[in-house]
């Protein structure tokens, strides 16, 4: 397989990152409002191991109470603004989710998730800057996302974004709530910790 090599601020139309997204579907790709396309590199096991556990915990609340879907980070969203983006962990409301067409469903959907979560692992470090990802957060509240959680292991730092607010910062908490966005869940982070 040949390798990716991208150029330093390439750039592409959501259409042209639609096709290269679908013909390299090994490789994971964002694209930003602006055009610039972004190639993530693959997680080491620490930063895996805490996406499987925060996926996990989502998709044992949600087929519980069956309130939506989930998504790890294979899934990119087609966002409102242009951009192509693929949250760490993600969920829809089921009646968004059910208003999208079959072929919208198995594409890119066209929405921002009503709930996300990033993980600052250090491989999404080595390719953009902490500001990066809290500029991606209010990037997912500008386009629709309700409720989005910023973690950061390494310093145990939560960042809470809601729409219409400034981010809630708390220090080495220990669990978070979903809110009113997701009745009921809890998010136990001894093992992101």
């Amino acid at each position: 397989m040949p390798a990716i090599e991208v150029p330093e601020r390439f750039q592409l139309t959501p259409e042209q990152f639609d096709h290269l997204a679908l013909a390299n579907e090994t490789v994971r790709l964002e694209l930003t409002a602006q055009g610039e396309l972004l190639v993530m590199p693959p997680t080491g096991g620490t930063s895996s191991q805490r996406n499987f556990e925060l996926y996990l915990d989502l998709g044992n609340w949600n087929r519980r109470t069956r309130l939506g879907v989930a998504f790890d980070s294979n899934g990119v969203f087609a966002l409102p603004n242009g951009a192509r983006r693929s949250p760490d962990v993600s969920w829809v409301a089921l009646s968004r989710w059910q208003a999208l067409t079959a072929e919208e469903q198995a594409g890119f959907a066209p929405l921002a998730p009503d709930f996300v979560i990033e993980l600052a692992s250090p491989s999404d470090l080595a390719v953009q800057r902490y500001a990066d990802l809290q500029a991606k957060m209010q990037e997912y509240i500008d386009n629709g996302t309700r409720l989005g959680w910023l973690l950061e292991p390494e310093t145990q730092r939560v960042e809470i974004y809601r729409p219409g607010q400034q981010a809630t910062i708390l220090e080495a908490p220990q669990t978070l709530s979903g809110e009113d966005v997701l009745p009921g869940f809890e998010l136990d982070l001894s093992a992101v910790w």
